[in-house]
């Protein structure tokens, strides 16, 4: 019989409560779950453990924020779905500037929103791959 593969999700807030609570609510899921406090810390991790399936960032955080985390691996892992979080931002978009697949506004969504918004990352990452390479190839272009 074969075992169903975990989806690997790395999240990165640098309040270690929010760490937690998102750790908890996806290994509930059945996810496996790393975390990360910072953008650096984030990129050292993907490094060094399997490449997540979705990454849920903070956008504001110290040494390196949300936004600079989420353009590296934009460019670097194109392949990794990201879920922007903040509790700054009061709307269900994609702050603009902001290079994510998803927005989830912390204080506001509901923990529901944010596990519908990993399952649907999850069930589209290759389309959202290519798309992904297709942008980067017509940036690289211009």
């Amino acid at each position: 019989m074969l075992t169903p593969v975990k989806h690997r999700i790395l999240v990165v807030d640098d309040d270690e409560s929010v760490r937690e609570v998102f750790a908890l609510m996806l290994r509930r899921e059945d996810y496996d779950v790393d975390t990360a406090e910072n953008g650096f810390d984030a990129l050292l991790k993907l490094k060094e453990v399997v490449i997540p399936d979705v990454i849920i960032s903070d956008l504001n955080m110290p040494k390196m924020s949300g936004f600079e985390l989420l353009s590296v691996v934009r460019r670097r892992f194109p392949k990794i779905s990201v879920i922007a979080s903040s509790g700054a931002y009061a709307r269900k978009v994609v702050p603009s500037g902001v290079l994510a697949d998803a927005f989830y506004a912390k204080g506001e969504d509901s923990a529901e929103t944010l596990l519908s918004s990993v399952a649907a990352l999850i069930q589209t990452s290759a389309t959202q791959a290519s798309s992904h390479q297709n942008t980067l190839y017509r940036d690289y272009l211009h």
